[in-house]
């Protein structure tokens, strides 16, 4: 099922995008899939942003909150969800997000490695999608997408994968002058971690995996920090026309 459903179909947008590239380039192929699944998700990735944003700048009236009904969670609850409103967050979406991005980056791995290019696996492709008559797996001329241990575009995912996660923790700085200075202490440590884990992961991932895998983690980090700007731009103008009011 898991196949039929994500798989065969990433596949099948695959092979035709190699199909209507220029010259078979299978690189282009994958900046182009990325950007489409990146733009279907787009909602999803925009209620994360905002609800992540929500949720911090909301922090102290929670503590207001679990304080003023400390004795009454049934009430505690009510006014939650009230605030839930009033920030325009979603509690789930960070959830879903992942439900979603997880099966998805399964599903592409297997997409381009389901045969090794320039193979094409012609039994799961769909009777209107042919077999390219030229597949090009050097991107750019000198990167061969089927290889792993390719030091430049290692480094090039390891930096823009710190900007995205650098850019996400910074959402959290709002909404944090409720805490002790113990607390902060040790969210500012676990931020530290994770801003300097998650690009060593993905940098190690890249190393280790087929140069296409790195050329999938720079485009979408890269559609990620133009998202993230875009959707800031979005909530300070929509901010600047509640306050005018």
């Amino acid at each position: 099922m898991f196949e039929t459903l994500l798989t065969q179909p990433l596949y099948n947008g695959f092979v035709y995008l190699i199909n209507v590239m220029p010259g078979g380039d299978v690189g282009l192929a994958i900046v182009v899939l990325t950007c489409i699944i990146r733009f279907l998700f787009y909602p999803v990735f925009a209620s994360q942003i905002r609800s992540t944003m929500g949720m911090q700048a909301m922090q102290p009236e929670i503590e207001e909150l679990k304080t003023k009904y400390k004795d009454n969670r049934e009430e505690q609850s009510r006014q939650m969800f009230a605030l839930y409103k009033k920030y325009n967050v979603n509690p789930f979406s960070l959830i879903l997000s992942l439900f979603i991005q997880i099966p998805i980056f399964i599903a592409l791995y297997f997409t381009f490695f389901h045969t090794t290019l320039p193979t094409i696996n012609a039994s799961l492709l769909y009777p209107f999608v042919k077999v390219p008559e030229l597949i090009n797996i050097h991107f750019l001329g000198f990167i061969n997408l089927t290889l792993p241990h390719n030091l430049i575009l290692v480094a090039v995912v390891g930096v823009l994968q710190y900007l995205v996660t650098h850019v996400s923790l910074a959402r959290t700085k709002t909404g944090t002058s409720h805490l002790s200075e113990e607390k902060l202490a040790v969210q500012q440590m676990q931020q530290k971690i994770m801003l300097y884990f998650l690009p060593g992961l993905i940098a190690i991932i890249t190393y280790t995996t087929p140069a296409a895998v790195g050329l999938y983690f720079a485009v979408g980090s890269l559609i990620s920090l133009g998202q993230e700007w875009l959707i800031r731009r979005q909530m300070q103008a929509e901010n600047l026309k509640k306050a005018s009011k």
